[in-house]
């Protein structure tokens, strides 16, 4: 009686001045999940958001919420992720929902589409527009509850055996990439292969692919690319702004407390902001060392860059035209889009032309 009477005096202010306040944490229920990963541990940046994510929810609740967090291959296979949510084989999972689109093209639009939003429109969608509401939706199908949790920032074009000039050297070309952006390069003649990040430099080593595509420098070189293809292509126009999700069981969700909740919502915030900012500061040495070391970079022939943006509008009008659920978030998302990219020009987009331009 005299703890209620004194929160009523006091308010949250000086419950919190007074020191009171991790009672309300103790009072939780401890909690241990299990979250699995489609990457390996060797990739700390992507990895390793499942690893900041899960320090977090222990610092939060003083060590009540436990999150054991194991990579692709130790639960599960890296795309077997959603099936483990789904059927609450475990709690949670961190993942690229892009690697699901074969499920059902939306898994898409929440990580990444050809020719899409850079990481901050996606972010912004996301969180200010209607995406996250409508991916939610999505998902309630899945028994899942996502949460933002990390995005790579513009990805690079990929590793290639052989220089690609035109078009025409697309043909025919066995490329892992990631996602939906296979549906789109096929158009053009290419041959995708989706295939998990820890098993694409053997794929390539042996043959088994012509070309593979990532995420950066940063990874690739870890991944050791270069050995076996020099030649490093760019922008990865399939993936502006890749968001990485982290995936809830909707049971597990709904049995949490609302102060749990609100942690876990803080903490793929913190792991969301915490991912980009690694790779962006990770990226640029990374980048020199593969420079150093020989690889050569080339920019996309502008006609293999339109030829792809066309042939990513097909897919996306076929897709309306067939799948109501696809055509309500895209929709939405289109109009983000626009009104999204109309302010960059004029800001990010002009300011970034310059400040590249510049020795500095």
């Amino acid at each position: 009686m005299q703890r209620r009477s004194f929160i009523r005096k006091t308010g949250l202010a000086g419950v919190i001045a007074a020191g009171a306040a991790p009672a309300i944490v103790h009072a939780q229920a401890a909690i241990r999940w299990r979250m699995a990963s489609s990457f390996p541990k060797s990739l700390d940046t992507i990895f390793g958001a499942a690893e900041v994510f899960a320090k977090k929810m222990s610092d939060m609740s003083g060590g009540k919420f436990q999150i054991s967090t194991h990579a692709a291959g130790e639960l599960m296979p890296a795309f077997g992720v959603v099936d483990g949510v789904q059927a609450a084989t475990i709690e949670m999972a961190h993942t690229a929902p892009y690697y699901f689109f074969g499920k059902d093209p939306c898994f898409a639009l929440g990580c990444a589409i050809p020719f899409g939003l850079n990481s901050r429109q996606m972010t912004a969608w996301m969180y200010e527009g209607n995406g996250l509401k409508l991916m939610r939706e999505f998902y309630a199908k899945y028994n899942i509850v996502n949460l933002p949790g990390g995005n790579t920032g513009a990805q690079m074009g990929g590793w290639f055996r052989k220089e690609v000039k035109s078009v025409a050297d697309i043909k025919g070309l066995k490329f892992r990439i990631g996602g939906f952006g296979g549906k789109v390069i096929e158009r053009i003649g290419a041959v995708p292969q989706n295939i998990p990040g820890g098993e694409i430099y053997q794929a390539l080593e042996k043959g088994t692919i012509d070309a593979a595509e990532w995420v950066g420098p940063y990874d690739d070189l870890k991944l050791g690319f270069s050995k076996v293809a020099p030649n490093y292509y760019y922008p990865g126009w399939w993936e502006g702004g890749p968001q990485l999700d982290f995936f809830i069981n909707s049971k597990a969700w709904e049995g949490l407390t609302p102060e749990y909740k609100a942690m876990v919502e803080a903490a793929a915030s913190h792991a969301h902001v915490d991912m980009q900012a690694k790779y962006d500061a990770r990226n640029p040495a990374a980048l020199k060392t593969l420079v150093g070391s020989g690889v050569k970079l080339f920019r996309f022939p502008k006609d293999v860059m339109e030829a792809s943006f066309k042939s990513a509008g097909e897919v996306y009008s076929e897709l309306s035209a067939s799948n109501p659920t696809w055509k309500k978030i895209f929709d939405d998302f289109s109009a983000f889009r626009r009104d999204a990219n109309l302010w960059f020009r004029f800001t990010e987009a002009g300011f970034d032309d310059f400040m590249q331009g510049q020795k500095l």
